[in-house]
């Protein structure tokens, strides 16, 4: 399949942290796969930023050791990278202090567009803000893109987003979440509202349940000091978890764009119902050896603070009332496996009676591994010998579809920041949105830390703590397996 990739506008792209780790593992491969896409202009600039003593000759040549890492072997070109890298420079500069502002300033050109990537603590995100309008240099079309935590409850949120007002319109700030930049979360939304064979049936009259699994088998380890302050509630549920139900359940924008489809998701937002804790399981990973330990992770054996943790949700309204969403998030588990499952119910009667056995359509929209998605569909087991039923997958697994190597299937950074260049805020949170969040993510988190309660331990390795399971079992229902 012949991709189509339609290059964006020039633009000055500065990486605030130009030298973290993020910048390395994701933004400037994800910069680059797009430059030998053809979708990066060969006049655009991205200009690195940070303390480091650096000239642009001794940033391209870290970056190149970056591109090595974290690009694939058959893309990374040798001609391709030098051009790439011939479009970056540098600037030493200190957020806190006057050093190198008027340099990033003499860098700058006028007339492109102009985005600032926050990559750095959100304790600084007013010091650049403030540092780049006293030295005129970001004005009303400039763009600023910021990661990850917003706030770690509602008040730091809401905090976070006067300091960025202060200089910014909402218009112009893009808060960034890579699973909404993923091809599979886009082509949910494809898959429900540009198909009529789905949306009539997106609703509680035909749904049973709805399952969201972001399984990881990695720990904490070094990154325990900023991991035991946040937990799986904070670090997953509030942000990526929340996003992906609200494309599951919200109602069908007016129309694609940024605000309609925002509106919709802070609706489903403000449809969550109060969480019972009965309805909440969390859990720690504790293995026999030290090593497969969460307090030794986070070198705390006091620590409370949750690995895993499992709910069930309902979404107040007239499409989800009675229908329960569950939701899963760990560290350590057995795979590392995201997905959104829609289980659809029985059908209101069987013709072939109870020797048929139980079948159910089941739409799984798989994040990773393997972008895709799975119909389960229910027919006749081909042989003599009657009617047996059994279930086959209709799949669709866009690197079998579109081609492993397509660069019409770009990874979620890559499509993020081009959504930025373009100015396109529709993959991005607005203010309201990340405060509503907040507003029904705190007090779940005040009541079990009001009552005290201990995470319950877990083997790595699993499929997290057992209790998880009985959320479902007590409706007859079961978690998907993880698989390995």
């Amino acid at each position: 399949m012949v991709s189509r990739v339609i290059p964006v506008d020039t633009f000055d792209l500065v990486i605030f942290g130009g030298t973290g780790d993020l910048a390395h593992r994701k933004i400037l491969p994800g910069l680059y796969r797009r430059f030998v896409a053809g979708q990066m202009p060969e006049d655009a600039r991205v200009i690195g930023a940070a303390r480091a003593e650096l000239d642009d000759s001794k940033y391209r040549e870290e970056v190149r050791g970056a591109l090595r890492e974290y690009v694939d072997a058959q893309r990374f070109n040798e001609d391709h990278v030098a051009a790439f890298l011939s479009q970056l420079h540098y600037v030493q500069i200190d957020a806190q202090g006057e050093t190198g502002w008027k340099d990033l300033h003499a860098l700058m050109r006028d007339g492109v567009v102009k985005a600032f990537y926050f990559s750095v603590a959100p304790s600084l995100f007013g010091d650049l803000a403030e540092r780049l309008h006293s030295h005129s240099i970001a004005d009303s079309a400039s763009r600023i893109v910021v990661e990850k935590p917003f706030g770690r409850d509602l008040a730091s949120a809401r905090a976070l987003n006067q300091t960025l007002a202060e200089h910014f319109d909402e218009t112009q700030i893009y808060r960034i979440d890579h699973y909404l930049g993923k091809e599979t979360v886009q082509n949910l939304m494809a898959v429900r509202f540009g198909n009529v064979l789905f949306e009539p049936l997106w609703n509680a009259q035909y749904v049973d349940h709805i399952q969201i699994t972001v399984a990881e088998t990695v720990g904490v380890a070094g990154r325990g000091s900023y991991y035991d302050k946040s937990g799986a509630m904070r670090d997953m549920v509030q942000n990526h978890l929340m996003q992906l139900l609200c494309l599951i359940a919200m109602e069908p924008p007016s129309r694609f764009d940024p605000d309609a489809v925002r509106d919709e998701k802070l609706k489903v937002i403000r449809a969550l119902e109060p969480v019972d804790p009965t309805d909440i399981v969390r859990g720690q990973y504790e293995g026999k050896g030290k090593s497969d330990s969460y307090h030794e992770d986070v070198e705390d054996d006091e620590s409370r603070t949750e690995s895993f943790i499992a709910m069930k949700l309902h979404v107040s309204n007239w499409r989800w009332a009675g229908t329960p969403f569950y939701i899963r998030t760990g560290k350590r588990l057995k795979a590392r496996q995201s997905e959104i499952a829609v289980v659809f119910k029985d059908a209101p009667h069987s013709i072939f009676g109870a020797s048929a056995g139980r079948h159910r359509n089941i739409l799984t929209i798989r994040l990773q591994p393997n972008e895709g998605m799975t119909l389960g569909v229910t027919i006749k087991e081909p042989g003599p010998g009657g009617m047996r039923l059994i279930d086959v997958p209709l799949d669709m697994t866009f690197a079998d579809a579109l081609g492993p190597d397509n660069d019409a299937v770009p990874e979620a950074y890559e499509r993020l920041v081009m959504d930025v260049v373009r100015g396109n805020q529709t993959l991005f949170m607005r203010g309201d949105e990340v405060e509503a969040a907040w507003a029904w993510t705190d007090p779940i988190i005040e009541g079990w830390q009001g009552n005290d309660d201990r995470p319950l331990p877990y083997e790595p390795g699993t499929s997290g703590p057992e209790e998880s399971a009985m959320l479902l079992h007590r409706a007859n229902r079961r978690w998907r397996e993880i698989r390995e």
